[in-house]
Formats: structure tokens, C-alpha cells, sequence
């Protein structure tokens, strides 16, 4: 069984959103490229979000450790370069999908997981768009694991990929979570160190000697999600709530659960997104 350190030692392919990949291209070759559209895009696929971010936090640029958003990564790269990168996505698009894994139910739940983290990062007064980063690229651990991990997959048996307690399972069979191999590749490609801590302690954010909130704000965000698409019960729901967690931050469960990422989309309250055909555009934080 591969360890932590040699799972980030290996390769793997993440299959982007086709969709986004087709509208990025269109707008990429338009006469007259729209940036914000681009960065909407950008936002809704987890892969080309983190392909983008290490291009831009790569040494070649000497902004290692300070790009935090995919809207910074593109006031530094060319769109050259996003265009190559979204080529060559189009050309994975056809690659084997991820062992066990509903690719369309994995692209929505990971923008719903960012947008809760942004919501609650406003209501704090933290960084939001750091927030909405690490809620859009927490689970790429998941697809490493399940890429390289035949134990990963056999652990379904006991605890379902998207179960909101797979971290802790998945830390008493490996040693280690899926949100820590996030972070690993984080810390690979010099993302910030803001980034790398809140992704490695989001499945226990209180047991960081030097305390990092946001990594509050993904753990809850990973929660509502997760809970969102188990379709708990409301009994079910509260007993499943990291009310430890959200009481060290001055939250409650109904703070929590009014942060419903729908709302951002001014979609029918409830709705679940679960055709990358229909996955929304992201909006602008400031709208």
C-alpha cells in the first residue's frame, strides 16, 4: 500500500468538466476574449482550476506561495498559455473515467463545497476567495487516491467516497485523508501556505498548533456539502454536525445551513446540480 509520500510520487490525469472545456475554448478564440467569463469558467472545473493555479504559482514567474485565486493566476499568465492547457484538456476529456466515481455528481458537489466555503469565509471576514480555491480543489486528493490506491476504492464497502466521515476512515485505514494528499500537491506546486494548511487540516482543523481558520471554514463547507448530497434527514443532519468546529468559530448549525450554495446561482432553492450540461456559471463574489 503506497504511503502519503509515495502517492504524491505518482501521476494521474483528472478529467475536466466537457462543457466548461468547450465554452472556454469559444471564448478563448473569440476576437475579443472576455476575462471574467474565462475566470467564471475557470471556477467551475476542478482540474483546470488547479492546473492554472500551479502554472501560476510555478518559480518561473517568482509569485510561488502568492497567487491564491484562479482571478490572480490570470492577471499573470498569458491566454496563450490558458488556451494550451485547455486543449490539452480537451484532449483527456475522452480518458478513463475515475475508478467508482460519478464525474458529473464530483464536478458539482466540489463547486458546491467552494461555494459554501466563500460564504462562510464573508460572514468571518477571511479571505474569500482563498476560500472558494481550497472548497474547488479540496477533493483532487480523492481522484489521486482512487487513480493509485486499489485500497481506496475497496474501502466503499464500509464508508461511500463522498460519506461526510470518509476522512476519518480513510486516516484509520492509510494514515492519511484525502484532503492531506490535496494539500501535498498544494505544497508540490508552491501553492501559498494559507492554502497548503487549510486543505491539510480540514478533516481536523482544531489540531493545527498554530490555528488556521479557514481550514474551519472548509471543514464546514466540506459538511454541508456532503450532508446536502447524502440527503439527511433533518434529525440526521444535526447529529452529523461538527458543532465542536462551529462553536470555535462563532457559527451555529442554522448559520451553516443558510449558506445553501443554490442561492448564489438564483436557481429553485433544493435544486442539485448533477448535469455538467446545466452546471452554473461562477458568479462575481461581488455581485
Amino acid at each position: 500500500m503506497l504511503n502519503l509520500e509515495g502517492l504524491l510520487a505518482q501521476r494521474f490525469l483528472m478529467p475536466s468538466v466537457p462543457r466548461v472545456v468547450a465554452l472556454l475554448l469559444t471564448e478563448l478564440t473569440a476576437s475579443h476574449p472576455d476575462l471574467r467569463r474565462i475566470d467564471q469558467l475557470l471556477a467551475t472545473d476542478p482540474a483546470l482550476g488547479l492546473r492554472v493555479l500551479q502554472a501560476a504559482n510555478a518559480p518561473f514567474f517568482k509569485l510561488q506561495g502568492h497567487i491564491h485565486s484562479i482571478a490572480e493566476a490570470l492577471a499573470v499568465l498569458r491566454l496563450g498559455q490558458i488556451q494550451a492547457m485547455v486543449t490539452q484538456a480537451a484532449g483527456q476529456t475522452s480518458i478513463k473515467a475515475i475508478p467508482g466515481v460519478d464525474l458529473p455528481r464530483y464536478w458539482s458537489y466540489c463547486v458546491d463545497t467552494a461555494r459554501v466555503a466563500r460564504a462562510l469565509a464573508g460572514l468571518l471576514q477571511l479571505n474569500q476567495q482563498a476560500a472558494y480555491t481550497c472548497g474547488l480543489i479540496h477533493a483532487v486528493g480523492a481522484m489521486a487516491m482512487r487513480s493509485a490506491m486499489p485500497e481506496s476504492l475497496q474501502l466503499d464497502v464500509v464508508s461511500e467516497w463522498m460519506a461526510i466521515k470518509r476522512a476519518r476512515s480513510e486516516v484509520q485505514s492509510f494514515g492519511f485523508c484525502y484532503t492531506e494528499v490535496s494539500a501535498g500537491i498544494a505544497g508540490q506546486s508552491h501553492f501559498p501556505q494559507t492554502l497548503v494548511d487549510t486543505l491539510h487540516f480540514a478533516h481536523k482543523p482544531l489540531e493545527n498548533e498554530v490555528y488556521e481558520p479557514l481550514a474551519g471554514v472548509l471543514h464546514l463547507a466540506i459538511w454541508r456539502a456532503r450532508a446536502r448530497y447524502a440527503h439527511l434527514s433533518p434529525n440526521a443532519t444535526a447529529v452529523s454536525f461538527p458543532a465542536v468546529v462551529a462553536e470555535v468559530m462563532g457559527l451555529d448549525i442554522d448559520m451553516v445551513l443558510q449558506q445553501d450554495p443554490t442561492d448564489w446561482t438564483k436557481q429553485v432553492p433544493g435544486q442539485v446540480f448533477v448535469d455538467p450540461s446545466r452546471l452554473p456559471l461562477e458568479p462575481d463574489a461581488s455581485a
